[in-house]
């Protein structure tokens, strides 16, 4: 039963609130990094933990929490979820040290995978279907306001008030949204009796963060040495038995049958490679703005305005030539132009050009509101209309984890081409004798790392004709669905 026509906005507002402050905490953290390691007295790589904290239970957590909320209810859940993270932001504020910081990173990524996951099918039991897209679509608005605003409010914030206060500000919006929430949500009319897939939640996030631990350390530990390897065959191992778990629980964590459905299995692919090749843009650039070219918290979010807002003017004009070209030529198209544009920020010098910053990323932005919705649109209309809810949650989990490993590769890339200690350097603002010379090799870096970032764009572009090969196969052999299924063993 769908609400008056009032209620249904005041519960589309509790919801949107927490895409809007989830995103905003996002992009706030990242242009607030600099000046939080050098405050802690952070390397880099603690540095970019807490980032990548909060991707690994973010991810980790999200399929169980879909569950949970159709075991005590999507209310519940959510203002549980919400409830952790507001707490866990203000932990964040408090931290003393990057080893407090990150475990109260790892709460916020827990809380917000939980309200998250609750927030579709709270939109989709409140909303009649004629009504959803529309409410989903202020629902993104509102996500891509956060990426928007994130950068400019946090960089005057820790310009005027240091790096704490860029978590302390979204403190009172989460109160703001957890009392709205327990007044204005109604609780799940019936519950459902399901069980945690445990085996499966420890085996994969234990897998993952070993990846991740791999890929941030082994640089300095030395890639043959025992404990990158042991930490590497721990993964795999665990990723493995993952695998056979899945295939015997009775309610399992990830559906792997739906690798089973091709036009699905290449989505995700397409799905792993855009996100990993895209969120590393903003970290990069914030190394390339703070550390070498020493702008301020402000001045850098500023340069990154453009990553936002052209896609608020494509993004509905990219959903409407979807419909009319299909999606895999809006995801080829989009991301053709995005891999232009990173090649093209990898030719950034020591002379700082603004407008060798702000035309890639304009044309980045305006690319990603073409291609993001149709390959959003492609994978999940690739599965069946019964397992949309499964479907769904493996797509944003591969989403969450793509970004985190993203996040550890930049780590990877700059170990690889400089040296960790000359960007922890540069972006503490300690002075050496070799200044010049580092941030020469900071800069370097990070052209490598958009040359690098740009070629999981291209492997997003092969797939993306793979999925135009099947789609137009499909299309002159016979008319049958997307979500036709294939043999799977």
């Amino acid at each position: 039963m769908t609400r008056g026509k009032s209620g249904k906005w005041s519960v589309l507002f509790v919801v949107t609130l927490v895409s809007f402050i989830t995103n905003l905490d996002a992009t706030i953290v990242v242009n607030g990094l600099p000046p939080l390691m050098e405050d802690l007295h952070l390397s880099l790589e603690l540095g970019m933990w807490t980032l990548t904290s909060f991707y690994i239970t973010s991810t980790v957590f999200l399929l169980p929490s879909g569950r949970w909320s159709d075991m005590f209810g999507t209310k519940r859940i959510f203002l549980w979820g919400f409830a952790l993270f507001t707490i866990a932001t203000a932990l964040c504020g408090m931290a003393g040290s990057g080893t407090m910081l990150i475990l109260a990173r790892l709460l916020q990524g827990a809380g917000a995978a939980m309200a998250m996951a609750a927030s579709t099918p709270i939109l989709m039991r409140t909303f009649p279907p004629q009504e959803l897209g529309r409410a989903l679509g202020i629902n993104n608005i509102a996500w891509v306001t956060g990426s928007l605003l994130g950068p400019v409010v946090g960089g005057a914030l820790i310009g005027g008030f240091g790096w704490r206060s860029m978590f302390y500000v979204i403190v009172p919006l989460g109160i703001l949204g957890l009392i709205a929430g327990f007044f204005i949500l109604r609780e799940s009319a019936e519950l459902q009796k399901a069980r945690t897939d445990w085996p499966g939640l420890l085996t994969y996030g234990t897998g993952l963060t070993a990846l991740l631990i791999v890929l941030s350390e082994a640089q300095s530990w030395g890639w043959a040495t025992m404990i990158t390897l042991g930490l590497l065959a721990l993964g795999i191992l665990l990723w493995t038995a993952f695998v056979f778990i899945e295939k015997k629980v009775r309610h399992p964590l990830f559906d792997l049958g739906l690798l089973g459905y091709r036009d699905y299995t290449i989505g995700l692919g397409i799905t792993a490679s855009y996100c990993i090749g895209y969120f590393a843009v903003s970290i990069l650039l914030t190394l390339y703005l703070q550390g070498a070219q020493h702008l301020s918290p402000l001045e850098a979010g500023l340069m990154l305005i453009p990553l936002s807002v052209p896609q608020l003017f494509t993004a509905p004009l990219g959903g409407k030539l979807a419909d009319r070209f299909g999606p895999a030529r809006m995801i080829l198209l989009g991301s053709f132009l995005i891999v232009l544009s990173i090649l093209l920020l990898g030719q950034l010098g020591p002379e700082m050009s603004r407008a060798a910053v702000i035309i890639p990323l304009m044309i980045i932005s305006a690319a990603t509101g073409l291609s993001w919705p149709s390959l959003a649109k492609a994978v999940l209309s690739a599965a069946p209309q019964n397992q949309a809810g499964p479907a769904s949650g493996v797509f944003w989990t591969v989403y969450n984890m793509c970004r985190a490993i993203s996040q550890a590769l930049v780590l990877v890339i700059i170990q690889w081409v400089a040296k960790s200690d000359v960007a922890s350097h540069l972006l503490s603002g300690a002075q050496n004798h070799n200044m010049s010379s580092s941030r020469d090799a900071l800069i370097h870096a990070t052209n490598v790392g958009f040359r690098l970032f740009a070629a999981f764009l291209a492997l997003a572009i092969l797939l993306g004709l793979f999925l135009l090969g099947t789609q137009r196969k499909r299309q002159g052999i016979r008319p049958i669905k997307n979500s036709e299924k294939i043999e799977f063993e």
